[in-house]
């Protein structure tokens, strides 16, 4: 069982040791200089008169210049050492910006990056495992000190990932699970089983608001299988809608129940459509479909418009990211559902533990991890949110761009 745990916050920095100086041995070095200096000034002019004259003063006044000299001489070491201990390369490494989530997540890792002192490498592979590859090599050779890693894979980077640990570099995954590997030191994600718990109990709800009494004719559709968080949504949807399948109040017409038959390979938008036409041409000719767990907004806008297309019904849809476009939808109705996993939340997460590694302090203390088929990895989650026409205005009430789509 996964228990939520918020952790981390910023992480104070290294306190730099004070100079002190007795003023007794200042005192009596001063008074030997400028004994050193009198002798000198009977033997020559020019750079060392003038050095004579600045140096001849009494003992008392040669103190204070002394005093003011060694404080403007450590004021520069100060700010070095302020500079290294907020300093420092981190790359961050995301595996497409297709979706609203990841494009999000470039800005703002760069904004908080910056904004903590850091240095910071930021790439997108386009959903290709090898080009990622590429580019955390490339942040290895660059000096990178914490490489983030959002996986297109999560089972395919344990080479580079090893090579990033052998160069004393901290790995840290982002939103996913990265696999088969020792080369992670944690991973900050939303709790993905409790997600997909949300997402099935939001097609329960739904069902029983709007689409009268059971049995309810549904779907399922899950996510990308190449992310490890995929199974993780269907693995939660299916604790809740399972033994409902078995009782007969949900009925899965296609029969397609299995993970590997619900997949979207992808997290393809136009391949879950087509998939959804051919359900809905196969089974739906004289029935009406009422509910589809689907694994993110996108899928669930393309099932939508499939189900538009067929002349069904809108079903009860789920979703996920509280993309903008399906956060009007949920306002409108036509999309019952979204889970919001606020990007913002799952950066500052991130750098307060980049804060906390390159502040010498380890990584922070978490009581959940997850077995990566190597390794048991320490994970970080956040508390994911179910958001329906009920409570978005609630839940969006901190997030002025998501508030500005509900529109009365």
């Amino acid at each position: 069982m996964y228990i939520t745990r918020k952790t981390g916050g910023k992480i104070p920095k290294f306190k730099k040791e004070e100079r002190n100086y007795e003023s007794k041995k200042v005192l009596s070095l001063l008074m030997t200089a400028a004994l050193a200096a009198g002798v000198l000034t009977g033997c020559g002019g020019g750079r060392g008169t003038e050095e004579t004259a600045q140096t001849a003063e009494t003992p008392a006044a040669a103190e204070e210049t002394a005093e003011t000299e060694s404080a403007e001489t450590a004021e520069p070491e100060e700010a070095a050492e302020e500079e290294t201990a907020g300093g420092g390369i981190v790359g961050v490494a995301l595996p497409w910006l297709g979706t609203q989530n990841w494009a999000e997540a470039e800005v703002m890792f760069k904004e908080q990056l910056e904004a903590a002192g850091y240095e910071a490498i930021i790439q997108a592979a386009d959903q290709k495992v090898p080009q990622q590859q590429q580019q955390i090599e490339s942040m290895i050779e660059n000096g990178a000190q914490v490489i983030v890693v959002g996986p297109v894979d999560g089972s395919q980077l344990g080479s580079v990932l090893e090579k990033a640990k052998d160069a004393g570099v901290y790995v840290i995954g982002y939103d996913r699970l990265l696999e088969n590997t020792t080369g992670v030191d944690g991973v900050v994600q939303f709790g993905s089983v409790k997600t997909g718990e949300l997402q099935a109990q939001a097609l329960l709800q739904g069902l029983e608001e709007l689409k009268g009494e059971a049995p309810y004719n549904i779907e399922l559709f899950g996510g990308g299988p190449a992310d490890p968080n995929a199974p993780n949504f269907f693995t939660g949807a299916m604790s809740v809608l399972q033994p409902l399948i078995d009782d007969g109040t949900l009925v899965v017409v296609s029969g397609q129940t299995d993970f590997t038959q619900c997949a979207t390979v992808d997290w393809d938008n136009s391949k879950a459509q087509s998939r959804m036409d051919a359900i809905l041409a196969g089974n739906y000719s004289d029935i009406e479909i009422d509910g589809v767990l689907s694994p993110n907004d996108g899928i669930a806008r393309a099932i939508i418009t499939s189900c538009e297309n067929a002349g069904q019904p809108i079903p009860v849809v789920s979703g996920l990211d509280a993309e903008n476009e399906s956060v009007e939808w949920v306002w409108s109705g036509r999309q019952y559902s979204t889970v919001a996993k606020p990007t913002n939340a799952l950066v500052a997460e991130t750098v307060s533990i980049i804060d906390s590694l390159l502040g010498g302090n380890g990584m922070p203390a978490t009581d959940v991890t997850a077995d990566n088929g190597v390794i048991d990895v320490p994970i970080y989650e956040l508390p994911p949110v179910v958001v329906t026409k009920d409570n978005a205005k609630e839940v969006f009430a901190d997030d002025p761009d998501r508030m500005a789509l509900l529109k009365d």
